[in-house]
């Protein structure tokens, strides 16, 4: 890991990879060597271009474990989440039914409504929930919204007939829960389809990636590719249950000297894209995954953990409340676990101090030089692998002289 560890130059203090990771060395090269690329030359960058984007979907189909005509690029998170909505319910029929390709957004093929419901977390991050309600505002699948963490026991108790979808986040935003996907695709089965926000655990855990049917993951956070490119993987076994949903002119047939429109969908993933994608930020994301690779998630999470574990060792030791962390058995603080023994906390932490402001607590620590995110009275910790671990001495004076003063005031 020495020689991984080098390649980050990311300021002492930082603790926010979940909001957005400074750029690894490889990346910087990349987004140097793309903008001289698109300086010097002509129509000819775009081969190249096309190459890079090639290899990128060949090095998340070897991290998601996919063909990679299933992997698509998209401009992010919210847009691969939007596309997916969109073509859920599209294509919506029937659980089991027959596919019905070429249906309009937010019909199915004959032109009447979709049938059925999507389950989404409402206190998921907004993120994955807005792209389901704007569907549903459009025709799509009527969302039927879920209280707390998502578990397996949370999503049977929802299941009925209706159901032809499950959306959730691998990783939360706010507490680092990370949910349960191989138990929560085997309780709903292969005739419902599992899409999953993936931006808060890819290149940062190890999940169940198999069991997504469709997956969204953005480079900006733990993949450290900064912004304008993300992964979009829509499995072959689904692919034929979903509609054109947000389709442009990038995800079908010979467009171009096509004598009508619409023309077919393109086979894979891409079919779900709305046109060509930013193609030097997807160069920096394969250059992003291709580091994760070579490194080895598991490899990578085990040294967040560490190093997450001893900031939480250090604040409690200050005297602070803490929530989440790599083996979180009561990820949500308040809740008294979640009740899954398949989830499993992630690189996402939280703290709060008895007694003491929490702005105030958020604006110490920025003081101090410790970067973190303030969120409903808890302040987030998500460290990387290149985190100095002496930033735990740091996080647990500057709460200890916080604590101080509370109790002085």
């Amino acid at each position: 890991m020495p020689e991984y560890l080098k390649k980050f130059a990311e300021p002492f203090g930082y603790l926010d990879f979940a909001r957005f990771g400074p750029v690894s060395e490889p990346v910087r090269r990349v987004l140097l060597r793309e903008a001289d690329r698109l300086h010097r030359h002509g129509w000819d960058a775009l081969e190249s271009l096309d190459a890079d984007t090639a290899a990128a979907a060949r090095t998340a189909g070897g991290l998601l474990g996919c063909a990679p005509h299933e992997i698509a690029f998209v401009g992010s998170t919210s847009h691969g989440l939007f596309a997916a909505a969109h073509a859920v319910g599209a294509g919506a029929g029937a659980v089991g039914g027959p596919a019905v390709g070429g249906a309009a957004s937010g019909g199915t093929a004959d032109g009447s409504a979709p049938e059925g419901t999507v389950l989404v977390a409402r206190n998921d991050f907004p993120g994955a929930v807005y792209p389901w309600l704007r569907a549903a505002d459009n025709g799509g699948l009527a969302v039927r919204q879920l209280e707390g963490p998502v578990t397996a026991d949370l999503v049977r108790e929802h299941l009925d007939d209706r159901v032809r979808a499950v959306a959730v986040c691998a990783v939360d935003a706010a507490t680092g829960y990370r949910a349960p996907l191989a138990a929560i695709k085997e309780l709903i089965g292969p005739d419902r389809i599992l899409v999953v926000d993936a931006v808060q655990a890819l290149g940062a855990v190890e999940f169940a990636a198999d069991a997504a049917d469709v997956l969204a993951a953005g480079g900006q956070k733990w993949l450290r590719s900064g912004w304008g490119a993300a992964v979009l993987m829509v499995r072959d076994r689904i692919a034929d249950r979903l509609g054109p949903g947000l389709s442009g002119w990038s995800g079908v047939v010979d467009p171009i000297d096509a004598p009508a429109h619409p023309c077919p969908p393109r086979p894979g993933a891409v079919a779900h894209t709305l046109t060509n994608p930013d193609g030097p930020a997807v160069a920096a994301l394969g250059a992003a995954l291709a580091l994760v690779r070579e490194e080895g998630a598991g490899r990578i999470e085990a040294r967040i953990g560490e190093v997450l574990g001893g900031l939480l060792a250090a604040a409690r030791a200050a005297g602070a409340d803490t929530g989440g962390g790599p083996t979180a058995d009561a990820p949500y603080g308040s809740y008294r676990g979640s009740g899954d023994p398949a989830a499993r906390g992630s690189g996402i932490a939280r703290l709060r101090l008895p007694g003491a402001d929490p702005v105030a607590v958020h604006r110490a620590l920025t003081e101090a030089g410790l970067a973190t995110t303030l969120r409903a009275g808890w302040i987030r910790l998500s460290p990387h692998a290149s985190t100095d671990p002496g930033t735990a001495e740091l996080l647990g004076e500057t709460l200890a002289h916080v604590r101080r003063g509370a109790r002085t005031a």
